[in-house]
């Protein structure tokens, strides 16, 4: 069966990435669509326009690691087909390590598990280019070594081998997608935010931008529609069960490149801050697609600097909000 008349859940899906793919889903046309979410990150905002689309969407506030609770969902819900979003994000293992990796690995392994026992039938399950670590060739295809530098990227490349041994091992139906770096609206700003809304909301604020390091180290972008899009064609195509695509441009920028587009968009002369270096931070992101391309027929819709102006228009209409709030 498809998404078309199926029912699908999405874990994480109140957040940044989730939000969209559930925004992608209800174009589907399910007959059932249901999102779990803790609200670490995610937000009830996020789902706003997915429940002005399709009110009869389900929200269930729940710890994804949680099996027996996840059981219970899986069962009232008659799930068939999950997108595993959910995960604590890579800031949060630079203070709390043990807790951001364990708790990620144990999301994963709750999913599998239910999969292994036919709770649901098929698996498309988010990475993170963060798995590879810092390039030592470019571009980087799926065959990188996984060299991760933080625990939460430590924590995204032992979930891809679990679910790799219970593909082997139990034959569960599961792809991987390995997107790089997203950005746009609903991106979080607050306390674990990236580069580009962390920059955004300062200059709004009448701050001056900030870089960690010289600025020189570099990221392949995508705007998180594109990610979404190619999620759902992963699904669609079979030849990707057992497998990882990388979901990405295929071309790199510069930290310090982004950041003075954000400026000039904003019209912002403030020198830029130069601060130390954060620890694990990556040198160097640039992914080779050509898989994503030939299995899903994956393409760039959104190019970056129209992508950009989005992103900062969004925000700006955010600032606005809350300020008349």
């Amino acid at each position: 069966m498809g998404l078309k008349n199926g029912s699908v859940l999405v874990t994480g899906g109140a957040g940044f990435i989730g939000s969209y793919l559930v925004d992608r889903l209800v174009r589907e046309e399910p007959d059932n669509l249901v999102v779990v979410d803790n609200f670490f990150l995610g937000k009830e905002s996020n789902l706003e326009e997915a429940k002005k689309n399709y009110p009869n969407l389900k929200v269930y506030n729940q710890d994804a690691s949680d099996y027996e609770k996840m059981k219970e969902i899986m069962e009232n819900e008659n799930v068939e087909v999950v997108f595993n979003l959910a995960v604590i994000p890579l800031s949060a293992s630079l203070t709390k390590p043990g807790w951001v990796f364990e708790q990620n690995v144990n999301i994963t392994l709750s999913i599998c598990e239910l999969a292994r026992n036919d709770f649901f039938d098929t698996l498309i399950h988010f990475s993170s280019s963060e798995a590879y670590g810092t390039s030592e060739y470019a571009p980087m295809d799926e065959k990188h070594p996984l060299n991760g530098t933080t625990p939460y990227a430590a924590s995204k490349a032992a979930s891809d081998q679990l679910i790799f041994s219970y593909c082997r091992t139990f034959g569960i139906d599961a792809s991987i997608i390995r997107p790089f770096n997203n950005y746009g609206p609903r991106q979080n700003e607050g306390s674990y935010a990236g580069v580009i809304p962390l920059t955004i909301k300062r200059i709004l604020n009448d701050e001056a931008p900030v870089i960690y390091g010289d600025g020189e180290q570099t990221r392949d972008y995508l705007y998180a529609i594109d990610t979404v899009n190619a999620a759902i064609d992963v699904y669609n195509v079979k030849s990707t069960r057992g497998r990882v695509l990388n979901i990405a441009s295929g071309k790199e920028m510069s930290i310090e490149t982004v950041v003075k587009l954000i400026a000039k968009y904003l019209n912002c002369d403030k020198p830029i801050v130069y601060e130390k270096e954060r620890p694990g931070d990556v040198r160097r992101h640039i992914a080779n697609i050509y898989l994503a391309e030939d299995l899903i027929g994956f393409t760039l819709t959104i190019k970056f600097e129209e992508g950009l102006k989005r992103t900062i228009g969004w925000y700006k209409e955010k600032l606005i909000k809350d300020e008349l709030r």
